[in-house]
């Protein structure tokens, strides 16, 4: 690091300069800052970069089938213990809102009456017991 000038001069000025160099030392100051945000912010804008480069994003569109987180996560029912489960559902997106929001209805069409963040939602993919039995009540219609 380099001293500035009055730094390395301030034994030898006179108290009316000193405050002079202290004044214009301040006043760069300000500009010191912003460059020095500024990198911060370009620095910051580069590991988002990085990161979401390896991030998959779940997008929802209306009609998708999805199970729900229960929340508050870590609830727990007192019969089941540790054994509860973490989702519920399946769910049907009802209609997609803004910033990751989604309104979600039950199979059979009826809206709940709040929306949910799509963090909170993953894809409902049915087990090949589930799909057994579909495929055998389609047989048999």
């Amino acid at each position: 690091m380099v001293p500035s000038l009055r730094i390395a001069k301030q034994n030898e000025l006179t108290p009316e300069n000193y405050s002079e160099a202290m004044i214009i030392e301040l006043e760069g100051i300000d500009e010191l800052r912003m460059q020095a945000y500024n990198g911060l912010f370009l620095q910051k804008q580069k590991v988002a970069r990085i990161y979401n480069k390896r991030v998959k994003w779940k997008r929802f569109e209306e009609g998708n089938i999805v199970l729900k987180v229960i929340l508050p996560i870590g609830a727990k029912d007192r019969e089941w213990g540790k054994w509860s489960p973490n989702w519920e559902g399946p769910f049907k997106v009802h209609r997609v809102l803004e910033g990751n929001a989604y309104w979600l209805s039950s199979l059979d069409g009826a809206p709940h009456r709040r929306c949910i963040n799509g963090k909170y939602l993953k894809p409902y993919f049915p087990s090949v017991r589930e799909e057994h039995e579909r495929k055998m009540e389609v047989d048999n219609q």
